[in-house]
């Protein structure tokens, strides 16, 4: 069975064409990724679709690298399946 991560990791570079080598813990999400304001939109979709869980905006500017990103994803995913 697939970790969290790896599934996070899936999907982000299915949907944004990124190297796998390039997603690390440390690495920057947006840079990474190559984000602009429109692509943050995207990402929401992506997250909502893939994820099952809506995403507040207002939580996003605290998410600076792929670790950020695991911390805000990962807690609401368990508590989504456990609800």
């Amino acid at each position: 069975m697939k970790s969290t991560i790896e599934k996070i990791n899936e999907f982000l570079i299915e949907e944004f064409e990124v190297e796998t080598s390039k997603i690390r813990p440390e690495a920057n999400l947006k840079e990474t990724l190559d984000l602009d304001s429109l692509d943050y939109i995207d990402l929401v979709v992506v997250i909502e679709s893939h994820l099952g869980f809506k995403v507040k905006p207002e939580d996003l500017p605290g998410i600076i690298s792929f670790q950020d990103f695991y911390d805000y994803v990962i807690p609401r995913i368990h508590q989504k399946q456990h609800a």
